[in-house]
């Protein structure tokens, strides 16, 4: 399926993205920061999914399904690792949430990269 036209929303939701992403280095704490990039990856997922005329159910599973979607369509990609990397930060994201694991510069640096290879992959794929 070919992506429809951006909608306004979906336009906003990449702005957010990148604009989050923007203000990592004005962030010290790793668990923010890892938090911050992980949410803006979540939001590009979704608008790659709402531009090829998908959404998720909100409740559980939601944040399985971006991933599932992500890999889907960053598939032979230079964003398959990056799909792939997704549903490691989810995890790692579960375990900060519920298993208070502490997160390092290394997770962060990951979730970092993980979110701006997928908006690199969404600006060609939507554009």
């Amino acid at each position: 399926m070919t992506p429809a036209p951006l909608t306004a929303a979906q336009k906003e939701g990449d702005a957010m993205a990148e604009a989050a992403l923007a203000e990592l280095p004005n962030i010290r704490t790793q668990s923010v920061r890892y938090d911050v990039a992980y949410n803006a990856a979540h939001d590009i997922g979704e608008a790659l999914l709402s531009a090829h005329g998908y959404r998720t159910a909100s409740g559980p599973g939601q944040h399985v399904a971006i991933g599932l979607f992500l890999q889907a369509i960053c598939q032979d990609t230079d964003a398959q690792s990056a799909a792939l990397g997704f549903d490691v930060l989810r995890n790692t994201r579960n375990q900060l949430r519920y298993g208070a694991q502490q997160i390092g510069s290394a997770e962060s640096a990951f979730a970092i990269q993980v979110a701006v290879m997928l908006l690199a992959r969404a600006r060609v794929a939507l554009a």
